[in-house]
């Protein structure tokens, strides 16, 4: 009988959970009717950093966010650039922690390039969504392939970009949420006793495509779900970037019966992942471990789910660009108030400064985050999301959120203490005049590159030119199909689905 020791380690064992486009609404610590007793409990030890952004919400960019502790600007993708290798000069998080003497692994989703790229990671085992055409056969679909099932990861039929739905189709063990679980609990278990660890667990969902579960859909059978969002400036013309969604997603739910029921398996497959979380807590509590790791849990963006008549990322609304954002300390940390709230404007790249500071480890000097624990506080938040006629940039005092979309040189402008759903766009009221003059200016100094032609005497005047026709989605969103023999290679620079 193995017998586990208590001895304490000199520096705490690290956990980075995430999760891809979870809303940060969407948990019941946040008073949204969705099953998260596991996050809930995580909010109760630590604390919920409520104006926790990310700086551009989409997959790539964001993540990059993560591992590099800097912003867009700096890590030079704020559009999704699938085959952009991480900068070489950016020292990485797993980096940072393998320097100190830290034994780092991932498992699950890193999205970098290439794909088996370790990105300071001494190993990484990958759940990628299906993307081997970009030069890797990742770790679970190497997982189905042994257990008789290669290639069939997708044989739902559902779409990675869309909100069809369906309960999972293969057995419940082959599930990727359980994968990824089962491979982070193995890991635990199979550390270096001698050494602290950082592990970086990395889910592929609630992101689509949405099929969870069976035993998931039954819980939300009869339970209550929220409408979407409605309001006056939703109503009228919208500026491109957001019009161009309402179009692409104009099919998602006719009804509100079809609305409901997106919302519902959307909701199942969250508490999937949160009771999935519930074994890895427990794995470090056997291990004795729990008691001298910090976790830290976050999403690289949101989801829209409906609201406002909009759907996925790329925006600065709450839904899409507000994160979950959950930090709890060791037992005898005492850096991390128990149970608290705290509504300091965050980034994704604070991440990093953050998990290094608190296992008294040095910040690069490149890393432009700035920790959530101490006294120092940034004053704003700045975001950046495409450079074409999706364009979007945000800034954010940390009450007051002004949001900007270049084409159509169109202002939204919310007060979140009073509208912390967004339903009353302030940016014409006389009130708040000063407010918009103040974050607009904030936003012009934050502009570079290209950017800068949509500006004139520092002031904003963006761009009139016509947004391109929409045209019907002939790659159905990125559709994965069978997955054995894997589908060819492709050009790595296009996104899955992509247009030739």
């Amino acid at each position: 009988m193995r017998t586990v020791t208590a001895s304490r380690p000199a520096r705490p064992h690290v956990l980075l959970l995430m999760v891809d486009q979870w809303p940060a609404w969407l948990l019941g610590c946040e008073g949204a009717p969705v099953l998260t007793p596991t996050i809930d409990a995580l909010a109760r030890l630590g604390t919920r950093y409520t104006r926790a952004y990310s700086e551009s919400p989409i997959c790539i960019p964001a993540r990059r966010t993560v591992m590099t502790g800097t912003a867009p600007r700096v890590h030079g993708d704020r559009v999704f650039k699938p085959a952009e290798p991480m900068p070489a000069g950016l020292p990485t998080l797993a980096a940072c922690f393998r320097a100190a003497g830290y034994q780092a692994t991932a498992v699950g989703k890193l999205h970098v390039y290439p794909p088996r790229d370790r990105i300071g990671f001494d190993e990484v085992l990958l759940a990628e969504e299906g993307r081997p055409q970009l030069g890797a056969i990742d770790d679970y679909d190497l997982f189905l392939a042994e257990r008789g099932h290669a290639g069939e990861q997708f044989l739902h039929g559902m779409n990675n970009n869309d909100y069809l739905f369906r309960p999972w189709h293969l057995d419940e063990s082959l599930h990727v949420t359980n994968w990824i679980t089962r491979e982070a609990c193995r890991t635990i278990k199979r550390r270096d006793p001698t050494r602290p660890a950082f592990w970086h667990v990395s889910y592929t969902h609630p992101h689509p495509p949405i099929a969870p579960l069976q035993a998931y859909l039954d819980l939300y059978r009869d339970r209550p779900v929220p409408a979407p969002l409605e309001a006056d400036w939703a109503r009228g013309e919208l500026p491109p970037a957001l019009a161009g969604i309402r179009r692409h997603w104009a099919h998602a739910a006719q009804d509100a019966h079809q609305m409901a029921a997106i919302r519902r398996a959307f909701m199942a497959t969250c508490t999937h992942i949160d009771h999935q979380l519930r074994l890895l807590l427990g794995t470090l509590r056997e291990e004795a471990l729990l008691d001298d790791t910090v976790v830290l849990l976050t999403a690289d963006h949101g989801d829209m789910l409906g609201d406002f008549g909009l759907w996925a990322k790329r925006t600065f609304l709450e839904g899409s660009a507000r994160v979950p954002m959950i930090l709890v300390d060791t037992r005898t940390g005492g850096r991390v108030a128990e149970g608290g709230v705290d509504a300091r404007p965050v980034g994704l790249q604070d991440v990093m400064p953050t998990l290094l500071s608190m296992a008294g480890l040095p910040v690069p000097d490149t890393v432009t985050g700035v920790a959530m624990v101490g006294e120092r506080r940034r004053e704003r938040l700045y975001g950046e999301c495409r450079d074409d006629h999706n364009a979007t940039r945000m800034m954010h005092d940390g009450r007051y959120k002004l949001v900007w979309y270049p084409w159509g040189n169109a202002v939204h402008l919310f007060d979140l203490d009073a509208d912390p759903r967004e339903c009353t766009d302030r940016a014409a009221d006389p009130a708040l005049a000063d407010v918009r003059a103040r974050l607009e200016a904030a936003l012009v100094a934050e502009l570079y590159g290209e950017d800068l032609r949509w500006v004139r005497d520092g002031r904003l005047v963006g761009t009139d030119a016509t947004p391109p026709v929409p045209r019907a989605d002939r790659a159905w969103g990125g559709q994965r199909g069978l997955h054995f023999p894997p589908p060819p290679l492709t050009d790595p620079t296009k996104p899955v689905g992509a247009p030739g």
